[in-house]
């Protein structure tokens, strides 16, 4: 092969040559579905020519390292089309060799059904709950933007990239990709390109059968530079709509008017190449349509794979370039750049954890979500990339940093962001500035509202996001505000979700270990519970109780009186780890010993020994556990033996009265605890 052929990267191409260049995207898609005989070709076929100007043209990367932080970043928000991003992996020279792409959606390879952060390398984000990638591109950018304000200096550009993406309509259907394109708008996020592939078709066929809205004007009103009706077959319309968009200040919007399975001679166009392989005839079609060998499977003409693999050439130069503009900002910004190097590493400072707070006793004690707002306010003088906010509720959930400017339009300087009536946005922005490093993000809501995010909790989870969650208002203990408001069920469904650690903190100084422990965890979300009503604060040393410090355990031995041997042992978590340790105390005079343990993070204590747990819930002893929500999974701790164990909680939704009018009609009581305890002993 003469290499003098080989068009190079960041120009223009022949119009021979660019059909061949997509024509190979696009029937390494088709081959690759149709080899597993699942998945999604329409939207890479149709979708080719874009992916192409993106990747040769436009964005900057560095396939031998994908982990570059001053990358730009692309986002495959419609996921279904994942043999769109794996083909432009291979080509381009990313470690996603050939044998991962006829492997597509089978048992251990590279190549899942839909994209997953982490798990293939150059994926940026995990997608296919549709509106996912559309929210985590906001997020990105959000961190882009804040890093780049805090570190650019004249001449140091040393953060500077773009967040593209590929969306669909499905996407621009989903309530998320709402939420977080308003945001989006408001915040004037200049460094987002979406491109839109406007198909008309969803597996349930023609998309006017549920959505017929002008798209263009919805994303006018949110604020967002919008242009339509770009030629999707036309390399030199896409690169100059996106070189448009580039110098508009506003995030943007390109609607390419695609054809779905282009190519294919019988199903283009149709629902039927949505979410279907296109079959041995069609393919053979296809080919035949785009003169395209039938054979070999995953064919990849020479001249076209060294055209694609020049991106390596070309990374390595735009990396080395961006590693001597850093060089040169060390010298000049020295403490500058040593913090920069800390943010995007995730390392926190030496002595971090001295800030906490430590609290005196107090039997008025405090909620935990002041606590945990204290807590906030002391880390973030040492953690200055510790960014969040709340969806409405900052008054409540208590996520304000003191003191500290909020994200505006023209001014990314604080840490502080309303993200507005958003969970599920929020949730998403959220995945975006972790995948995106270099912060720390937080955001608060009510825990009922985990409803409304769940789907952004599962996504942090699967992708191993370090996320935290200020959950507050976590029980009927919120009182007045009704069932609507009172959380049940959601502390066992959060416990249900791999790879989450829920945290429900007993008292002001397990709220701060909490936090010690949801920055340690940098292999996952973690989810804070934390109460609206007063939680007194223990005289640990006084009493002889446990250090809050073993929260970083999961659960621990809270108070224990048992001269004459254990009898019975109490469980409870957050606010009910007082009523636990009352009626304690109660049985204590009665003669009988007893042990309370406080357990505040199943998560975190299932990761122990097994004989540091035997040692803290003993086999052959009663036990009762006290929670305000629902019992289910509590078995896990107590046993299923009915003479032998007890779970009082609430297995009914909630009312609407004073919290403590609440407690007793439910049960939730140490007298009732009590009670309970001298039944099974």
């Amino acid at each position: 092969m003469d290499t003098q052929t080989i068009p190079p990267l960041d120009r223009p191409l022949a119009h021979d040559f660019e059909t061949k260049a997509a024509n190979t995207i696009r029937m390494l898609a088709a081959d690759g579905v149709q080899a597993a005989n699942s998945g999604h070709p329409g939207m890479p076929m149709g979708m080719a020519v874009a992916a192409l100007t993106l990747w040769t043209r436009v964005m900057r990367y560095n396939p031998a390292n994908p982990q570059w932080f001053d990358r730009d970043r692309f986002v495959l928000s419609a996921g279904h089309g994942s043999m769109l991003l794996y083909s432009m992996l291979h080509l381009t020279g990313y470690d996603l060799p050939m044998e991962e792409l006829k492997s597509f959606r089978q048992w251990g390879s590279k190549t899942p059904g839909h994209p997953e952060a982490g798990h293939t390398p150059g994926v940026e984000t995990t997608t296919g709950p549709l509106g996912a990638g559309f929210s985590n591109g906001v997020g990105m950018a959000i961190a882009e933007r804040w890093l780049a304000q805090r570190f650019n200096r004249p001449g140091f550009e040393v953060v500077n990239h773009y967040t593209y993406a590929i969306v669909s309509d499905g996407d621009l259907m989903e309530g998320v990709a709402s939420e977080a394109a308003s945001l989006a708008g408001h915040l004037r996020l200049g460094k987002i390109i979406y491109l839109y592939d406007d198909n008309s078709i969803t597996i349930d066929g023609k998309t006017e059968i549920a959505y017929t809205e002008d798209w263009a004007k919805r994303f006018e009103a949110y604020g967002w530079h919008v242009q339509r009706g770009v030629d999707f077959n036309n390399s030199a319309a896409i690169y100059e709509a996106i070189m448009i968009a580039q110098s508009d200040p506003r995030p943007s919007i390109i609607g390419l008017k695609s054809t779905i399975g282009y190519g294919s001679p019988n199903k283009a166009g149709t629902s039927k190449v949505h979410g279907e392989p296109l079959g041995e005839d069609e393919l053979k079609a296809t080919k035949e349509n785009l003169g395209w060998p039938l054979e070999p499977r995953f064919y990849i003409p020479d001249d076209v794979l060294a055209y694609y693999r020049q991106a390596l050439e070309r990374g390595a130069r735009l990396e080395d370039s961006h590693t001597q503009l850093m060089a040169a900002y060390a010298a000049a910004y020295p403490d500058l750049a040593a913090e920069l190097n800390r943010f995007i590493s995730g390392e926190l400072p030496d002595g971090w954890e001295e800030v906490l707070p430590v609290y005196p006793p107090s039997p008025k004690g405090d909620a935990t979500r002041n606590t945990s707002g204290k807590a906030i306010n002391a880390l973030a003088a040492v953690l200055p990339n510790l960014i969040g906010g709340s969806a409405d509720l900052a008054a409540s959930n208590k996520t304000t940093i003191s003191g500290a400017p909020f994200l505006k339009p023209n001014d990314f300087g604080g840490p502080n962001i309303h993200f507005g009536v958003r969970e599920h946005g929020m949730g998403g922005i959220l995945n975006g500035m972790a995948l995106h490093g270099g912060v720390i993000p937080y955001g608060g809501t009510f825990l009922i509202f985990s409803d409304y995010m769940r789907g952004a909790i599962r996504l942090a989870a699967l992708s191993g996001l370090q996320v935290i969650y200020v959950f507050t208002h976590d029980s009927i203990g919120l009182g007045e505000d009704g069932p609507t408001h009172q959380p049940i069920e959601h502390l066992a469904a959060l416990r249900a979700m791999p790879n989450l650690t829920v945290i429900r903190p007993g008292d002001a100084n397990e709220t701060s270990q909490a936090w010690r422990a949801a920055l340690l965890n940098r292999a996952g979300p973690t989810a804070l519970a934390l109460t609206r009503q007063n939680l007194p604060t223990y005289d640990r040393e006084a009493e002889g109780l446990g250090a809050a410090e073993e929260l970083l355990k999961g659960g621990y031995v809270f108070y224990e009186h048992a001269p004459n041997g254990l009898q019975i042992v109490l469980i409870g978590t957050g606010s009910e780890l007082d009523i636990a340790y009352t009626a304690a105390k109660q049985l204590v005079n009665e003669g009988v010993g007893v042990r309370v343990v406080s357990l505040p993070s199943w998560e975190l204590f299932q990761a122990q020994p097994a004989d540091y747990r035997a040692s803290v819930l003993p086999a052959g002893v009663a036990k009762v556990a006290v929670e305000a929500g629902a019992t289910f999974g509590w078995e896990r701790w107590v046993g299923n033996d009915p003479h032998k164990s007890a779970i009082i909680g609430i297995d009914r939704f909630g009312a609407s009265a004073p919290y403590q009018r609440i407690y007793k009609e439910f049960g939730i009581t140490a007298e009732n605890v009590v009670a309970v305890a001298k039944k099974l002993i």
